[in-house]
């Protein structure tokens, strides 16, 4: 197994490549990313660490090569920043991706191609407790999610072709990112938990009554994982996408949990200061799905909000100092 991970320097990149490493399975791993990512710690495995844009052709032709058999894409320009920059959004999110699934289907069809897509790609339900399910049309109220749709059309039809073998995961919001806020529109939904939990003010740009759906970094690459191993043949005739299972939860509730887990004092560093621009993005994307499509091909269901931020206080400390 010859894998490659695009978006490698972003954690979940990072949670993924070390997770395919205590697995052993793998001959090789390789990493890129705009700034070069780090490589965990292996005796074994090759792993290589490749700085680059994807936009080039030159850096596609060295890297999407017919000895590979596994390829995670998960470089993106993030909800936020695609929003405020829509070039860029278009360069990174649709032009490099394209280039990537072309020089594929070139070098090495019918390889496996893992790609993270987003439920930013549905607008706003019929109602706020409507279940979405993959057979839903999406209509995407964000830059974000339109440019990930396109991208999934495209995989969709080359997996039709026969030219890729591509799985697209709709990633549900993911809790709670480490490091520093991103360009995502979602970006305080672990900003709120990280920031207090290191002792650090942080802001609430949202109503307390939205809710989001959520998953855990840990079962979201153990199914990232499922994905690459999924029998073609279990997709059948139709769609490659899949909803992945997440958590219905209201801001609310994640001060609760934030509360039982920090204390009063760092529920106390959660300042409420609304945005319209965040929240008319984030009002867009639907909180309730119906995932029986993930479960019947594998999918791990996720855990409870507070069980996930004990797991990640365990994998990456709080930083308090």
């Amino acid at each position: 197994m010859n894998v490659l991970i695009t978006g490698a320097g972003g954690f979940i990149g990072q949670a993924l490549a070390a997770a395919l490493v205590r697995e052993d399975k793998a001959t090789s791993i390789t990493l890129t990313d705009v700034i070069e990512p780090s490589a965990p710690d292996s005796q074994k495995l090759i792993v290589s660490c490749v700085q680059g844009d994807l936009t080039s052709q030159d850096l596609c032709d060295s890297l999407l090569t017919k000895n590979l058999t596994h390829v995670f894409l998960l470089h993106g320009i993030m909800s936020g920043a695609a929003e405020a920059n829509l070039e860029l959004g278009i360069k990174v999110n649709m032009d490099a991706t394209r280039r990537v699934f072309d020089t594929l289907r070139t070098v090495n069809p019918g390889v496996r191609v893992i790609f993270t897509s987003t439920t930013a790609v549905y607008g706003p339900p019929p109602s706020p407790r409507f279940a979405l399910t993959e057979a839903n049309a999406p209509c995407p109220g964000s830059s974000y999610g339109a440019q990930k749709l396109i991208s999934e059309t495209l995989l969709n039809d080359y997996s039709r072709r026969g030219l890729l073998d591509g799985r697209i995961v709709r990633l549900p919001t993911v809790l709670v990112r480490p490091g520093k806020p991103t360009g995502a529109a979602s970006s305080f939904a672990s900003g709120i938990f990280r920031e207090p939990l290191r002792g650090q003010r942080s802001i609430l740009p949202v109503s307390k009554d939205l809710s989001l759906w959520v998953c855990s970094p840990r079962t979201v690459v153990k199914n990232l994982l499922r994905a690459r191993d999924i029998p073609t043949e279990a997709y059948g005739n139709g769609s490659r996408v899949v909803n992945l299972p997440g958590v219905t939860i209201s801001i609310n509730e994640m001060l609760e949990a934030l509360k039982a887990i920090g204390g009063q004092e760092a529920l106390e560093l959660v300042e409420e200061k609304r945005e319209p621009p965040t929240e008319k993005i984030v009002e867009s994307w639907p909180s309730v799905y119906d995932t029986s499509r993930a479960r019947q091909l594998g999918f791990m269901e996720d855990g409870a909000l507070e069980q996930t931020l004990k797991d990640y206080i365990e994998d990456y400390g709080t930083g308090k100092t």
